[in-house]
């Protein structure tokens, strides 16, 4: 199975699925916005890679927006080189609107990571040459005022059956480009990452380091005390980056 195909089987299971209590409304990228996600998968994500970099499930304002992780408009469409239109999601809450590239907020997560990659690399595609960037989980949740409801906030039953889904398709993903780091944005992929590789055969995970960095978002007090440089400096102590 390819990158193509493994995607679509994720976005087939995971809308069989049925997400109660705080969930008012749940957005899936990989439907509304598939054209710029398959012009990512098509041009960034073939062949085996060193690293593997692991959100958790899209942003409002990055990847619902523009169908591609951390998808900070800016930096999806000046440096990624990709603008492709964006539909509609079935049930659109009111107050998170799905205006594609039209969108005129920026995502502050995206904008810190892509920013990061865009200063070291003089192009996404010696970026990518080596590293790759995926979310654990494709779906947005939104409660009934529109905030954001992350996957570990779920009631346990419906955690756990979107996390069978989302742990077969990152397995997929770590057999078919092969990386030496897993890396998770944030202490949640991180923790999934450990999961799913405890449950792989030996072999396609041999010598493969397990590692976080802090994740970018503004909710993070830390983050905003030069995410950057601390990202930067991780990434070297462990190896990736010279």
């Amino acid at each position: 199975m390819n990158l193509l195909q493994l995607t679509e089987k994720l976005a087939a299971e995971v809308e069989t699925l049925k997400f109660d209590g705080k969930v008012a409304a749940v957005y899936n990228p990989l439907r509304y916005a598939e054209k710029p996600h398959s012009e990512y998968l098509k041009r960034y994500g073939g062949g085996k890679k060193r690293v593997l970099f692991l959100g958790m499930n899209p942003g409002p304002w990055g990847m619902a927006q523009t169908g591609v992780p951390f998808g900070e408009i800016d930096a999806v469409q000046n440096w990624l080189g990709i603008r492709e239109k964006v539909g509609k999601p079935q049930r659109e809450h009111p107050k998170r609107p799905i205006e594609g590239f039209e969108c005129t907020k920026s995502e502050v997560s995206g904008r810190r990571l892509w920013g990061l990659f865009r200063e070291r690399f003089e192009s996404p595609e010696a970026f990518f040459r080596d590293h790759y960037v995926a979310n654990y989980c494709p779906l947005v949740f939104m409660e009934e005022s529109g905030k954001n409801l992350t996957p570990d906030k779920l009631p346990a039953r419906e955690s756990a059956a979107l996390y069978t889904i989302c742990d077969r398709y990152i397995a997929g993903l770590i057999e078919l480009m092969r990386p030496e780091f897993l890396m998770g944005i944030g202490k949640f992929a991180a923790r999934r990452l450990s999961d799913i590789a405890s449950d792989m055969p030996v072999e396609l995970i041999r010598g493969c380091t397990i590692d976080s960095v802090l994740h970018p978002s503004p909710a993070n007090p830390a983050a905003n005390r030069g995410w950057s440089e601390a990202a930067e400096k991780k990434l070297k102590a462990i190896g990736i980056w010279k």
